[in-house]
């Protein structure tokens, strides 16, 4: 099977939705108040910042192609962070955020108020199978991204590929690319929060298969001066 020689993943950064969801999360509330639809939401001015740091990474690593969810704020931390490199853009609507269907704008206190028998199935099935009415599971998820992965790795042989995407994207990556078992993945997910702007990446190793470099890296944002987001306003996901 034909592999790509570099891949990464990048976390948008920090949305103006991210710091509401913040807000709302630490001040007890059961709504998150969000003008836009999530496709919508753009980036806060913190979140431009980080952009520029990973364009500095990225200019060191020459992708060849970059990947990218159609959201607003995954589009802008492209635009900002591959500026006039002459680097080729797709947008995929494959690696769109997870659509949480009836816990759209909910806290985790809202899910528990509102949608008590939502949260007992949840609890129940695990995060890994449990699919919200008109939303997706993480099953339903890695569905459209084994997809998107094949047709790269056959369209890219040898590649150089950047994906700008989302917070659960990063790690079904890393499952997908690390053979991880669902409960790897789980214990991944519940230990790790993935920073805004974060970057991980896998290279091609000498047996053909692709290797973890960096996960969830930040270091890029400390050297060029970009205000890395505090862990606790990373997972504005309510369950």
């Amino acid at each position: 099977m034909e592999q790509l020689h570099w891949l990464a993943v990048v976390r948008h950064g920090l949305s103006t939705g991210n710091v509401t969801a913040q807000d709302a999360e630490t001040s007890g509330a059961e709504l998150i108040d969000i003008p836009e639809r999530d496709a919508d939401v753009p980036l806060a001015p913190a979140g431009r910042e980080q952009a520029g740091a990973v364009g500095r990474f990225l200019a060191d690593h020459r992708p060849d192609l970059a990947v990218v969810s159609p959201y607003l704020r995954t589009r802008q931390t492209a635009e900002i962070a591959l500026g006039d490199s002459g680097v080729p853009v797709v947008v995929d609507e494959r690696l769109r955020d997870r659509e949480l269907g009836v816990l759209d704008l909910l806290t985790a206190r809202g899910v528990q108020a509102r949608l008590p028998d939502e949260a007992r199935r949840r609890e129940r099935l695990g995060k890994f199978y449990y699919r919200p009415p008109g939303g997706e599971s993480w099953a339903d998820v890695l569905l459209r991204l084994r997809a998107l992965l094949r047709e790269i790795r056959q369209d890219h042989p040898g590649g150089r590929v950047v994906l700008f995407a989302h917070e659960a994207t990063v790690l079904m990556v890393r499952y997908l690319a690390e053979g991880l078992s669902e409960a790897e993945l789980m214990e991944l997910a519940h230990g790790s929060a993935i920073a805004n702007c974060s970057i991980s990446t896998w290279r091609l190793s000498s047996s053909a298969r692709l290797e973890p470099e960096l996960f969830n890296a930040v270091d890029h944002l400390h050297r060029h001066d970009a205000p890395p987001t505090r862990q606790e306003d990373v997972n504005a996901e309510p369950v």
